[in-house]
Formats: structure tokens, sequence, C-alpha cells
């Protein structure tokens, strides 16, 4: 069974307990669609028990963008020298910038592992993919964290910026394929419409999976085979 989840945010509980309630095994294949660091408690855990599952396939979000960048920038020994060249203008920016969304969390649970896990983390973080595209079944979906900005159709993904993809929000009002489903989280589907708060959102081609974990709501996830939806 191939599943989606995203936007985990360092809820370590509910990600755990998600796995439990789908059951989850060898013979599956789950794709989480960034998101997973920032705001709760243990992301790195959640991290260490995705790089540990080989049919876990990672999608970059916009917080392990900003994590990774920060924390890869900062994570060197201390020194006269890497002071100077590390603690500019533009990564104070950016650690400003990441802590302002949530990534303090992150930073403090990062600053409690060993500094041969720090590295297995960072390098983890750099396999993330930033889209997908798979056929379960009858029908075909592109993932992908965010969105897909100044879209076509016709458009492959390689030629998307990748970046851009993971802060750009899907326009929910407007079908993007014709014969595929565009899967996304980052846009909690409250905002999408109130009608699905904390429940995944499906209209139009989209399938909508932040269902607000972060905002005190359930984590979403859905299987693929079936479309059938699952909340802890």
């Amino acid at each position: 069974m191939t599943y989606v989840m995203s936007d985990v945010h360092g809820d370590y509980e509910k990600y755990a307990a998600m796995l439990k309630k789908i059951a989850f095994s060898d013979d599956d294949t789950l794709y989480i669609l960034g998101d997973v660091v920032d705001r709760g408690e243990h992301p790195m855990r959640i991290l260490s028990d995705m790089s540990m599952r080989t049919n876990v396939i990672p999608i970059m979000g916009n917080h392990e963008h900003m994590a990774e960048h920060v924390l890869r920038a900062v994570n060197v020994e201390i020194t006269e020298e890497s002071l100077e060249t590390n603690w500019n203008v533009e990564l104070i920016r950016a650690v400003q910038e990441w802590y302002e969304n949530g990534g303090y969390m992150t930073s403090k649970d990062f600053s409690r592992l060993s500094l041969e896990d720090r590295e297995y983390i960072l390098d983890y973080l750099e396999e993330f993919s930033f889209y997908e595209e798979l056929t379960v079944g009858e029908n075909t979906f592109v993932l992908v964290h965010g969105g897909l900005p100044d879209f076509s159709p016709e458009k492959p993904l390689d030629d998307y910026h990748p970046v851009h993809t993971l802060y750009a929000r899907a326009d929910y009002e407007k079908r993007y394929y014709p014969d595929k489903y565009l899967i996304t989280g980052h846009t909690p589907t409250f905002l999408i419409d109130p009608a699905y708060d904390g429940r995944i959102y499906i209209r139009n081609g989209h399938i909508a999976i932040d269902c607000g974990v972060c905002h005190g709501k359930n984590l979403g996830c859905i299987r693929l085979d079936d479309m059938a939806e699952f909340y802890v």
C-alpha cells in the first residue's frame, strides 16, 4: 500500500500513532511531504525514525529548507575564524526568520545530539527530494510540499525552480492537471475551506493533506490505493 502524510511539525507521538494506525509495514511505502521539523518538541526523533526506513520517501518542505541552511552553517567548531566566516548578516537574518517560524524547538532538539548524529541528520536532509510523481492503480499523483508556481500542464516537473515549490501555495480553485491529482501540504486545510477543518481536502484534482497538527488539529494520512483517510 502507498500512503502520504505531511506537516508533522515535530509531533512524534502523532507520527508514531499514525504508523501504528495504518499498520505500516515493510511492504508499504510512505511519502512525507515535508515540514517534519519546527514548532513541535521532537523533530529529531521523527527524522531519525524516517531515515532508518527505506520505504519512507521524504520530500523537502520549506521548514526543512530553512533548518538545513541554518544548522549546516552553525554546526561547526566555534573559533574566531568560524565566527568571522559564518556569522554574517545573511546568516543572522536566516536564523531570525527560522526562529520566527518555529525553528527554536528544532534547534534545541538538534543541540542535544552528538556531533556524529548531527552530521547524520544533516546528510539525511540533503537526500530529500523536491517532488515526486507516481502511479498507483489507475491514478497518477504529483507530490510537492507547497505548490507549482507559474504552472502549465505541459511543463516538466524538473523545469520548476525547486525552492519555489516549497514556499508557493497552490490555487485550490484551479484544476492543475486534467488527468492527475496534485497532492500538497504547506497550507492547512481549514484555510482552504473551513468545512475541511482538521480533514484532508479532496476537490478539483487537489489532495491537500496538511490538516493542521501545529494548530492543535489532526495529523492526516491518505492511502492512495483506495483513497482511504486516516486521522490521529
